[in-house]
């Protein structure tokens, strides 16, 4: 539904591989560290912190383990070489990278995550874990790109942790084979199933990098926001982790997509069979990774028609994520959510002719939209723009995610959202925007992780310095203490009855969310696909 958005989401991630991070120094005093499967052996970061890259946390998902839950490690013997990342899961690669760029490895073989921890931490710190989830429509991304490094969160006090999963046909693809051989009567969840697994891991594993596996938040932007709030609602996440915090992304209609049901997907699995002129699940595996992919290219690519995502499969999720969430049988832990003020989703900008563009977008409702939306001058027309792509799209999604919890859930909730438009680059090119505007899906990314320092060639001051700081610290305050505040934030506690949320753009304030203008961008949002192409 979104192609231009797309463009913006593939140039983001090729950006992000232009990211420069300073090389390994030596190795970690003390190592190997002792897990379950043997022992690793890391690297220290110049910037003084430990890193653990491409650790397996489950058996290669290739043979006849391809479209199968993830099966364990098969423990090895020496020290596991753990300095360098491993290829990214199998994806179609970005159609525009840069010429000259090398582009990132890709391989079936991908189940590894990557752990980075203070200089200090050791066995039994019982640090705060934070576990990051990466976005890419389901389809593409990555857990090392370096904009989404956790050595800088590591470097404030926790231990983080970023997870691979398997992604498009082959994290998600339902058939009526697979679900007969799964033994739990469900197929197509396989890249969730992968993240179950790298919990499991980090709880029986983490303790060893000085984390404490009883203290983990899991946090996400994109469709890892959305996988954090599936894994909210999924009962196999149940005691993996402690909080969760998701960036632009839940399911739920009309901001997001509800997930299909096992027999839509199915349904959508034997179109694929028949596309790569196979005939049995047999045959489907033996293919190598590359030919399937290329066999659906362009139709199984973000927004195609055969875009293969999470569904309610009756295992992982057995049933859609705001049912479970409005019946209050989700994972009841405190939630901290985000968006961004022009997100993936948001309704069309109304910085001119308001009247006209209000009447093109909501129809025979626009008079009911301008009175509950006055403006008089061009300026309360741009304030009525960015409420309302703030609060549509994945901005409304997440404002749901939120209020369905504090709603049915005895855990705390917090809402913040994204304001910020990033410096231009240094030859003067502003950052990428969804209205050409900004702030974009994604931009918020590189503040909350601390990751801008990585970027060299954008012209951040002080104040994006300062802002990610303290950004980062209402993330640190939460994996500590379950309430995001510190003492130069306030975040308050969100309230359905009384809806505020926390900004961060040009300064940080507290704003108090219209309810009744919530409530009528939600009733005349555009329909999103089921199978379409939030990322």
């Amino acid at each position: 539904m979104f192609p231009r958005a797309h463009r913006a989401l593939i140039s983001a991630g090729v950006a992000m591989l232009a990211y420069s991070i300073a090389g390994a120094a030596s190795p970690v005093p003390g190592d190997p560290i002792a897990i379950a499967s043997g022992k690793v052996a890391g690297t220290v970061l110049e910037n003084g912190v430990h890193a653990y890259l491409g650790i397996p946390f489950a058996a290669p998902p290739v043979g006849a383990l391809r479209w199968h839950e993830p099966a364990a490690v098969k423990p090895w013997a020496g020290v596991y070489d753990a300095s360098a990342p491993k290829p990214a899961c199998a994806q179609r690669g970005p159609a525009n990278r840069p010429a000259g760029e090398a582009a990132e490895k890709y391989s079936e073989d991908c189940l590894y995550l990557n752990v980075w921890t203070p200089p200090t931490a050791k066995r039994g710190a019982r640090l705060p874990v934070v576990v990051f989830i990466h976005g890419g429509g389901f389809s593409g991304g990555s857990p090392s790109y370096p904009a989404y490094s956790g050595a800088e969160l590591a470097k404030k006090g926790v231990v983080t942790v970023n997870l691979a999963y398997r992604l498009g046909v082959l994290g998600y693809f339902a058939l009526p084979e697979l679900t007969r051989e799964s033994g739990h009567n469900a197929s197509g969840d396989w890249g969730s199933l992968d993240q179950i697994a790298a919990l499991k891991w980090i709880a029986h594993n983490i303790a060893a990098f000085g984390g404490n596996p009883a203290n983990v938040t899991v946090m996400g932007h994109s469709a890892g926001s959305e996988s954090v709030y599936q894994l909210q609602a999924s009962p196999l996440a149940r005691g993996l982790f402690a909080k969760v915090s998701g960036w632009s992304g839940a399911d739920l209609a009309p901001g997001g997509q509800v997930p299909r049901t096992l027999a839509e997907g199915e349904a959508m699995g034997l179109k694929i069979e028949e596309l790569t002129q196979t005939k049995s699940l047999a045959a489907l595996r033996e293919l190598p990774w590359q030919q399937i992919l290329t066999t659906l290219n362009p139709q199984a690519g973000m927004g195609g028609p055969l875009q293969t995502r999470p569904i309610v499969d009756g295992y992982f999720l057995p049933d859609a994520p705001d049912r479970i969430f409005k019946a209050g049988k989700q994972n009841d832990v405190p939630l901290y959510a985000s968006s961004t003020r022009e997100d993936l989703g948001s309704a069309m900008t109304f910085y001119d002719r308001l009247h006209a563009a209000a009447t093109a977008a909501f129809g025979e409702a626009a008079d009911e939209f301008l009175t509950l939306f006055p403006a008089a001058t061009d300026e309360q027309a741009r304030a009525v723009a960015l409420t309302v792509s703030g609060d549509t799209g994945f901005g409304i999604a997440n404002r749901d995610w939120a209020r369905d919890q504090a709603s049915t859930g005895k855990q705390p909730v917090f809402l913040v959202q994204w304001e910020h438009v990033p410096p231009p680059d240094r030859s003067g090119r502003p950052a990428p925007a969804m209205f050409d505007r900004g702030p974009s899906h994604g931009s918020d990314i590189p503040y909350w992780l601390g990751t801008y320092v990585y970027n060299h060639n954008r012209a951040y001051d002080d104040w994006d310095r300062e802002l990610s700081n303290q950004m980062q610290d209402t993330l640190i305050a939460f994996a500590r203490s379950n309430n995001p505040s510190t003492s130069a934030v306030k975040v308050p506690r969100y309230d359905p009855r009384d809806e505020q949320r926390t900004v961060f753009g040009d300064t940080i304030y507290i704003e108090r969310l219209n309810t009744a203008q919530l409530e009528f961008l939600r009733a005349h949002a555009p329909k999103r696909s089921r199978g379409g192409a939030a990322p």
